[in-house]
């Protein structure tokens, strides 16, 4: 049964969900990082909100982890690096808290606009300072969305039923989907010069961070407006101070901070700036709708092996799942069989090769190549899987291609793998048989119908008459008992190759016994 630990506070629904689908689930909030280290080898999942820090240190002592979910968008308290290298996947809920997000922003802007907050206090201090507060309106003003996805386009809907201008930085945003939002796209250096109010709606990365520091601050149009709902860090903190103590900078409204909690900063000392501590995602609504989805993908993942928003492999949804179970294994089989063999030599991988005809042609094949790609490498670097296979192959250089054959062949579903070498090219086929039985179909051009064993023994030989007599002699006077013996050759007295299912691994000394029996190329025990 599989264990998940709830470090963070979510809904009593989420741990409903793992029970309900036979999961064990632990909920314990609050945990120090010592804590949480010393625990976190038990457990194959982590479901955690923002206060749980998911670090290098923690991944190393989580052998067993195999998925961290994160009931919210952002995932800069997990360390995605670390996690991939390692095969865990890093799950977040996209959608569940997006309404919510966005309508936030909008509420902080018309705060800001009509200085909400102060007017509030001062009303409640006993005074009445009416002219004191005087209001910019929304109408026909120009709203810069800096990141127009899922929440920035939300935003932009209800902007546009505001009647305001919008124009958006985003350079993953299509003309036809600007089009359907009713928004113009710009690059940032037009939005700056161009935009009354600007918001932020992209993740904290490498790219983003400080995206609006002195440089582009002093951009903006004097007496601009910057809302920030999205991440601390988008926006150069010092420098937005400055913006706002010399007037550039009308106001600001912040729900994010480069520090959290965000106790004690310089920005809380100014009236022209709105502050919310990191309110997003809290209401009751968004709150349920993340620790529902979270329990429901991390499960999913855990019971079938279906992949939602995930950060770091592509996804596969409940319903693909049982269907690419099958092509999956067939597609890790081939990888793992030419990767042990490889792995026999001293010459480095340089590209690999994976095409795919018939059925396997129509399906998701992200996923399959990935696995084919961990079934390679996994003989020559150990622990790699599909969520940190095509990282592997990318940081050691191999170029890694995809052929999607239209053809009918002679199977009504082929995988071709192929690995080329310094040395040499190796290649092998598989298909499918009875709807989701792996079998080899062809090993370097030679046909041989084999299915795949746990314990197998691979040998290139001369064809040559005597040679399956005294193989099959060497194996008896080993003990070795064969299941099943498969023979192809390109040609009559040329290559030949001999694929043998064995009952229980090779004894030690019969393969160093085979390798010296005449006519032998080479010899391999094989596992799967």
């Amino acid at each position: 049964m599989p264990r998940v630990l709830i470090s963070d506070k979510l809904s009593p629904a989420a741990i409903a969900i793992f029970e309900r689908r036979g999961i064990e689930v632990d909920f314990k909030p609050g945990l120090a990082p010592a804590e949480l280290r010393a625990i976190i080898g038990e457990y194959d999942g982590l479901a955690i909100r923002s206060a749980t820090k998911v670090t290098r240190e923690v991944l190393e002592v989580a052998p067993r982890l195999r998925v961290v979910g994160r009931a919210g968008i952002g995932v800069d308290n997990v360390d995605v690096t670390s996690a991939t290298a390692r095969g865990v996947v890093v799950m977040n809920t996209p959608y569940g808290n997006a309404i919510t997000t966005a309508e936030h922003a909008i509420a902080m802007m018309f705060a800001l606009a009509r200085q909400i907050p102060e007017a509030s206090a001062s009303t409640k201090a006993g005074k009445w300072e009416k002219n004191r507060f005087m209001g910019v309106e929304l109408f026909a003003k120009t709203l810069g969305l800096i990141g127009c996805g899922n929440i920035g386009s939300i935003v932009a809907d209800r902007a546009v039923g505001l009647k305001m201008k919008v124009v958006a930085f985003d350079p993953f945003l299509s003309e036809k989907r600007a089009l359907e939002l009713g928004v113009e796209k710009v690059e940032l250096e037009e939005l700056l010069v161009r935009a009354d109010f600007v918001t932020l709606h992209t993740p904290l990365i490498e790219q983003t961070r400080n995206i609006l520091n002195r440089e582009t601050i002093a951009k903006l149009r004097r007496g601009a407006r910057i809302i920030n709902c999205a991440r601390g860090g988008l926006v150069d903190e010092v420098a937005l101070h400055e913006a706002l103590v010399s007037g550039q900078i009308a106001g600001a409204a912040l729900d994010v901070f480069e520090e959290e909690p965000a106790t004690a900063n310089p920005l809380f000392a100014l009236e022209n700036v709105v502050c919310t501590p990191h309110l997003g995602a809290a209401t009751a609504e968004a709150q349920e709708n993340v620790a529902l989805q979270v329990a429901d993908q991390m499960a999913d993942f855990l019971l079938s092996g279906a992949v939602s928003n995930a950060i770091n492999m592509p996804s596969v949804s409940a319903e693909e799942a049982p269907r690419l179970k099958p092509y999956m294994e067939l597609a890790r089989h081939l990888g793992a069989l030419v990767g042990q063999l490889t792995a026999s030599g001293d010459d480095a991988i340089r590209v690999i090769r994976i095409e795919y005809e018939g059925h396997a042609a129509e399906l998701n094949r992200k996923p399959l190549t990935a696995a084919a790609l961990a079934g390679v490498l996994t003989p020559l670097m150990g622990a790699v899987n599909m969520v940190n296979a095509p990282v592997v192959a990318r940081e050691r250089g191999i170029d890694v291609a995809e052929t999607i054959h239209e053809r009918t062949g002679e199977y009504h579903t082929l995988i071709r793998l192929t690995v080329v070498t310094d040395a040499q090219t190796r290649s092998v086929e598989g298909t499918l048989v009875a709807a989701d039985k792996p079998r080899l179909v062809s090993i370097k051009g030679i046909a041989v119908e084999a299915d795949f064993a746990p314990h197998m023994l691979y040998v290139t030989n001369h064809d040559k008459p005597g040679f399956i007599g005294r193989f099959g002699t060497a194996l008896a006077d080993a003990g070795v008992n064969i299941a099943t013996f498969h023979l192809g050759r390109a040609s009559e007295g040329g290559d030949a190759i001999c694929l043998v299912s064995l009952d229980a691994p090779l004894p030690e000394g019969v393969l160093a016994t085979v390798r010296t029996l005449p006519l032998v190329v080479q010899a391999k025990d094989l596992s799967f």
